[in-house]
C-alpha cells in the first residue's frame, strides 16, 4: 500500500529545531540529569530525507508494470540479491534520481528495501519545491539525535531449570543461528564476547578457521563486511557475521573525532549494548569488574551484525540520514531483530526513522528501542510508534549497596566497591580545591581542580554532575585521595560504578546531612560492596508517559535491566573492556536479546506476537524513589520483562502493516488513500489500552490468538479509579491457532476525578496462564471539538458528557478581525532572521483581560504562487510561529501578557521572487460576550454521564465579507472544563 504525497514539508523549513528528550545514558558517564535531558536536536539546514510514494522492496506487492513483486512470502526474508529486487531497486533509483534532479538536490544516500526514497543536500527553497512534487511524500531535515545512554541473564530466569536458555536447547544453542542487528556506534571485534573460537580468543586468517565455536553465517544472511580505519574485513567472523558504517549524513554536521572511520567502537556504547543482546556466554570480566565473574548475553549464540551511525566529535551523535540507510540495509541484509538504543522523535510516527522500522517490522524484523533517559518527568518518551517496544529501564539485582560512615553516622549508597577504606579525613571538594580553580569546576571534582595540598590521604565529598562520574574519582586519586563520596545534588539515580578509588553514591538528602555536618576534624570510612537491593525499580532517568504523539497508544512498552549493567566495552574509549553503563540504551538490548531467543523458538512468531509475549507476561516493579507512582503504566508500560513466561504466553495480541496504515489514517496523517479506513489509536490491537478522553463512555475492542495449546480463559479487571469497565465476552475458549475477538466498556463514575489518569489492568487467565495488560484511562468532564467553522447562518454541534449534574454555556464575541495590510518581497535565502531579507513588520497591541488571540493570514488574500509564514514575538522573545507549506498560518496564544507584539510576515517564496500584498487578520477575545451577535444552546442543559448533547448557535447583525472569531465556553456549575473556539467568514 503506497504512500501518498503530502505535498508539504515534513518539518516546517527555516523554523525553530525540534526537541529531542533523550540524551547520553552511560553509567559512569553524564547520565540522566548529568547533562541536560531536554535537548534541542541539531537540524542541518541543507541536508533532508525524501519519501517517496512507492513501497519500498519489502512491502512491494506488484503493480507497476514490468516489475514482479518482491514483498517475501511470510517467515520469509527479502533476498536484495534476487533479479527481481534488482530491477525494483533500479526502478526506485531512477525515481529518486529524477526527482532529485527536478530540484537540483544532490543525492548522498538511495533507500529502497525498508524506505522508499533518498537523503540529499539542497537549499530550503528546492526542498520546498520537491515537497510539492507529485509522488514525494514528505521532506524532512535530517536531524542529529543521541544514544540513549554481570548477572541480569540470572536475574532473569534465563539459566534457570526450565528456563528460556534450557528451553531452547541449553546455553550453547540459546539463539542459534538468530541474527541481531545492532544500530549504534560499532563494535571493538576483538572483545571475547564476540569471538567465535572455542576459547574465546581474537583470531584472523587460518588460525582463527581451527577452534571454531560457530558454523558459516546462517542461510539468509547477505550482509558483508566494510573494511576502514583499524579494521579490516577479516575482523569479522562466524560471530560477528557483518559490519558496516554510514558517515554522509553525520559529516554535514561536523567533523569526527577521536574515532575511526570504520565500524569499530570508539565510543563503547554500541559493543555494550551488542554484548547485552547477543555477546557470548561465561566470558570473563578483567580489571576492576573481574570481581563480578562471568557475563553473558542474553542470546548467547545469536550472531550479531553492526551498522555504526554514531559518531564522536564537537557536536557528536547519529544522523537520522545514516540510521535510515542503517535499517534499510540491516533489513536486506537478513537481520531478524534490530536494535536501537538512540533517541527518537517523542511526537512523529512518521518521523523517517520511524517509518523504515515500520517497514522492517512488516518484514518481520523485532525492533527494540530506547524510550530515553529523561525521566522522571512526564510526556519525554521516545519512539511512539507501536509497530516497535520501547522499553524503560529499571534495576537488577547485583550487589551493588556500600555503606560510607562519616562521625560516626551510617549512610547507604550505591557502590561497586571491594575494598574497604578508613577511617580517613574527609573534606569537602569545595573546600579542596587549587587556587585559582572556578569553584563551580572544584564542587564537582573538575580533573586538576583539586589541591593536593588539601586532598592527599583523605576521602573527598564531590557533587554529580555535568562530568563523567567515574572521571570524579580520578581527579580524586590523582590529587592524592583515598575514597570519594559522590552525592547527587538534586533527586537522580545512584550508580554502583567502577571507580579509580573506593567510592559510595548518595543520595542528595544524604548528602545535604553530610555537608551540613562536616567539620575539620571529620573523618569518614567507606565499606565493601555487599547484598543488592530489592529489584526491580523502575530508574528514576527513564522518559515516561504519556505518548505525546498520540496518547490513545501507551509508551513506553515494557521495562528491562538497565541500571549498571556489566558488558563490554571499547578499551580505546574506556582504558578497560568491562563497564557498568546505566541508561535505557542498556535496557534495549535486554530485550532485543530476549526476541532472539522467542524467535528461534517460536520462528513462525510475527514481531508483534513477540511483543505481546513479553508485555502480557510482565510483572510489576517495585514502588521506587520516584515522585509518581514507579509501577503506574507510563513509567513501567506492561511492567518488567519475565522472559521464561514469554515462552509460553498462552495468548498474543497480534497486529499488521495495514492495521498500522488504519492507525495513521485515524491519526489524520494525511499519507495514506482515502481507501483506508480509519481507527481511533485506542482500537489499535495492542497488549495495553490507553484511553486519553474519556467523557462518559467508550468502548474498545480487541484480537487474542492463542498460540498455546486449546483452552478457556476468563476474564478479570482491576479497574482504574473512578471508572467502571465491563468485558464482552467474560469468558473465551480458544481451538489451537484460533482468533478472538472482544470488547471492553470503559464509563467514568461519579467518583472520576476528571482531566487525572487513573490505571488498571485486564487479565484473562487458563490455570497458571495469564495474559495482563495495563490499563491507563483519563476521565474528563467533557467531549467537544477544539474548534467550528462557520459562514453566519445558524449551526450546531455535538459534545458528549462525561458526568451527572449542571451545565451551562457562555460566549465570547463573536469579534470582527483587525485587518492590517502588508507587503512583503522574496527572501531569496528562505531562512527567517529578525532583520533580514524578505520581512514586513506589524505591530499589534493585546489589551489586558485578553483570553485568547489569533494571528492569521490566508492565501486567498496573499495569492496563488506565494508561501509567506508567520512569526510573533514579544519583547524580543518568540511566542508562536507557522510556516506550512502554503500561506495558510496561524498563530493562537491563549492568556496572553497584555502589551505590544511585532508580528514578522516573512516572504518564504513568493511568486516569480517579487513583491505580493497580504492582509494580517487579528483577533483578541475577553471574557465577557461582548458584540452580543452569537448566542449559544444546548439540549440536553443538564449533563449526565455518557449522555450526548447538541450546542446550537445563532448569529445577528454580522457584515457580509467579514472574518469573525469567537468562542464558546463550558461550566460545570461555577468550574469552567473547556471550550470551543467558533471561526465564522460571511459571504
Amino acid at each position: 500500500m503506497r504512500f501518498r504525497s503530502l505535498g508539504a514539508l515534513g518539518a516546517s523549513v527555516g523554523l525553530a529545531a525540534l526537541l529531542v528528550t533523550s540524551a547520553f545514558g552511560l553509567a559512569g558517564g553524564a547520565s540522566a540529569k548529568d547533562r541536560t535531558t531536554t535537548q534541542k536536536s541539531h537540524v542541518s539546514a541543507t541536508t533532508y530525507i525524501v519519501q517517496l510514494a512507492d513501497d519500498p522492496a519489502v512491502a512491494y506487492s506488484g503493480g507497476v508494470a514490468g516489475y514482479a513483486a518482491t514483498k517475501p512470502a511470510k517467515g520469509k526474508k527479502l533476498n536484495p540479491n534476487s533479479a527481481s529486487v534488482q530491477r525494483y531497486a533500479a526502478y526506485l533509483d531512477g525515481k529518486h534520481a529524477e526527482a532529485a534532479a527536478a530540484v537540483g538536490a544532490e543525492k548522498y544516500y538511495d533507500y529502497r528495501f525498508a524506505f522508499n526514497g533518498f537523503a540529499a543536500t539542497m537549499t530550503e527553497g528546492q526542498a520546498a519545491k520537491l515537497a510539492q512534487r507529485a509522488g514525494v511524500v514528505k521532506v524532512t531535515q535530517d536531524r542529529l539525535s543521541q544514544p540513549s545512554t554481570s548477572s541480569t541473564p540470572h536475574f532473569l530466569g534465563l539459566d534457570a531449570a526450565g528456563g528460556l536458555w534450557e528451553r531452547s536447547g541449553g546455553v550453547a544453542k540459546a539463539g542459534e543461528d538468530v541474527i541481531v542487528g545492532v544500530v549504534d556506534t560499532g563494535i571493538w571485534p576483538e572483545h571475547p564476547s564476540f569471538s567465535d573460537q572455542n576459547d574465546l580468543a581474537f583470531r584472523t586468517g587460518e588460525s582463527g578457521k581451527r577452534n571454531l565455536a560457530y558454523g558459516p553465517a546462517p542461510a539468509g544472511w547477505s550482509g558483508s563486511c566494510q573494511s576502514g580505519e583499524q579494521f579490516s574485513q577479516d575482523m569479522c567472523t562466524n560471530k560477528l557475521i557483518g559490519a558496516r558504517y554510514y558517515l554522509s549524513g553525520f559529516g554535514h554536521f561536523g567533523i569526527i573525532k577521536s574515532d575511526f572511520k570504520s565500524p569499530r567502537d570508539a565510543d563503547s556504547h554500541g559493543s555494550h549494548t551488542a554484548s547485552t543482546a547477543a555477546g557470548n556466554n561465561g566470558v570473563q570480566a578483567t580489571g576492576e569488574a573481574a570481581s563480578f565473574g562471568k557475563i553473558s548475553g542474553m542470546a548467547p549464540r545469536a550472531r550479531i551484525a553492526v551498522y555504526k551511525v554514531c559518531w564522536n566529535g564537537d557536536d557528536g551523535g547519529c544522523a537520522n540520514s545514516d540510521s535510515v540507510a542503517a535499517i534499510d540495509q540491516a533489513v536486506a541484509d537478513g537481520v531478524d531483530v534490530i536494535n536501537y538504543s538512540i533517541g527518537g522523535s517523542p511526537s512523529q510516527f512518521l518521523d523517517p526513522v520511524e517509518v523504515a522500522f515500520l517497514f522492517a517490522a512488516d518484514a518481520g524484523v523485532f525492533v527494540a528501542a530506547s524510550a530515553g533517559n529523561s525521566g522522571p518527568d512526564a510526556q519525554t518518551v521516545d519512539h511512539p510508534s507501536p509497530w516497535l517496544t520501547t522499553v524503560a529501564a529499571s534495576t537488577h539485582d547485583r550487589p551493588s549497596v556500600a555503606t560510607a560512615t562519616v562521625d560516626g553516622v551510617a549512610y547507604q549508597g550505591a557502590s561497586s566497591n571491594q575494598t574497604p577504606i578508613g577511617p580517613a579525613p574527609l573534606v569537602l571538594s569545595s573546600k579542596a580545591g587549587v587556587a585559582g580553580a572556578p569553584a563551580a569546576e572544584v564542587a564537582l571534582c573538575f580533573e586538576g581542580s583539586l589541591d593536593p595540598a588539601k586532598v592527599t590521604g583523605k576521602i573527598v565529598v564531590c557533587d554529580r554532575g555535568v562530568i563523567a562520574r567515574v572521571a570524579k574519582s580520578s581527579a580524586v586519586k590523582q590529587a592524592g585521595g583515598v575514597g570519594m563520596i559522590l552525592v547527587n545534588t538534586s533527586p537522580n539515580s545512584l550508580n554502583a560504578d567502577l571507580h579509580s578509588v573506593p567510592t559510595v553514591h548518595l543520595s542528595d538528602v544524604d548528602g545535604k546531612a553530610i555537608k551540613a555536618a562536616i567539620t575539620p576534624a571529620s573523618v569518614a570510612t567507606i565499606g565493601k560492596v555487599s547484598g543488592g537491593a530489592p529489584a526491580p525499580k523502575l530508574a528514576e532517568f527513564s522518559s515516561r508517559g504519556p505518548n505525546t504523539a498520540s496518547a490513545d497508544l501507551l509508551k513506553p512498552d515494557l521495562s528491562a535491566p538497565g541500571v549498571d549493567v556489566l558488558a563490554a566495552v571499547s578499551p580505546h574509549a574506556a582504558g578497560r573492556s568491562f563497564d557498568l553503563l546505566s541508561g535505557t540504551s542498556m535496557a534495549s538490548p535486554h530485550v532485543a536479546g530476549l526476541a532472539a531467543l522467542l524467535k528461534g523458538l517460536h520462528p513462525d512468531w510475527s514481531p508483534m506476537a513477540i511483543k505481546s509475549a513479553l508485555m502480557t507476561t510482565g510483572s510489576d516493579v517495585r514502588d521506587g524513589a520516584a515522585t509518581d507512582a514507579a509501577n503506574d503504566a507510563f513509567a513501567q508500560g506492561a511492567g518488567h520483562v519475565r522472559p521464561n513466561s514469554a515462552a509460553d504466553p498462552g495468548l498474543v495480541y497480534d497486529s499488521g502493516l495495514l492495521d498500522w496504515f488504519r492507525f495513521l489514517q485515524g491519526q489524520s496523517c494525511g499519507c495514506l488513500p482515502a481507501s483506508i479506513t480509519p481507527i481511533d489509536g485506542s482500537n489499535l490491537n495492542v497488549p495495553s489500552i490507553a484511553l486519553d478522553s474519556l467523557a462518559g463512555s467508550q468502548t474498545v475492542t480487541r484480537t487474542l490468538k492463542n498460540v498455546g495449546p486449546a483452552g478457556t480463559y476468563t476474564v478479570s479487571v482491576q479497574a482504574p479509579a473512578g471508572v467502571s469497565v465491563s468485558v464482552k465476552p467474560t469468558s473465551l475458549t480458544f481451538a489451537k491457532g484460533e482468533s478472538k475477538s472482544y470488547s471492553v466498556t470503559f464509563t467514568s463514575t461519579d467518583a472520576a476525578e476528571m482531566d487525572k489518569v487513573a490505571f488498571g489492568k485486564l487479565t484473562w487467565t487458563s490455570g497458571s496462564t495469564t495474559v495482563r495488560s495495563p490499563i491507563a484511562v483519563k476521565p474528563v468532564a467533557l467531549a467537544a471539538p477544539a474548534e467550528v467553522t462557520g459562514n453566519g447562518s445558524a449551526q450546531s454541534y455535538g459534545i458528549t458528557y462525561g458526568y451527572t449534574g449542571p451545565f451551562s454555556t457562555s460566549v465570547r464575541g463573536l469579534k470582527a478581525a483587525t485587518a492590517l495590510a502588508g507587503t512583503v518581497s522574496d527572501d531569496p535565502t528562505n531562512s527567517f532572521v529578525v532583520g533580514g531579507p524578505g520581512i514586513s513588520t506589524q505591530t499589534v497591541e493585546i489589551p489586558a483581560g485578553t483570553t485568547y488571540a489569533r494571528f492569521a493570514l490566508y492565501d486567498e488574500q496573499v495569492g496563488p504562487g506565494n508561501d509567506i509564514d508567520l512569526y510573533v514575538y514579544k519583547g524580543g522573545t518568540r511566542v508562536g510561529a507557522s510556516g506550512s507549506g502554503t500561506s495558510n498560518e496561524t498563530v493562537n496564544l491563549k492568556n496572553p501578557e497584555a502589551g505590544t507584539y511585532t508580528v514578522y510576515v516573512h516572504g518564504w517564496q513568493t511568486a516569480g521572487g517579487g513583491t505580493t500584498s497580504y492582509q494580517l487578520f487579528t483577533w483578541n477575545l475577553a471574557g465577557a460576550a461582548s458584540p452580543a451577535n452569537m448566542s449559544a444552546s444546548v439540549s440536553p442543559s443538564t449533563a449526565t454521564t455518557a449522555g450526548a448533547a447538541t450546542v446550537s448557535l445563532s448569529f445577528t447583525g454580522l457584515a457580509a465579507g467579514t472574518r469573525y472569531l469567537g468562542a464558546v465556553d463550558y461550566q460545570r456549575g461555577a468550574a469552567a472544563i473547556g471550550s470551543t473556539i467558533v471561526a465564522v467568514k460571511t459571504p
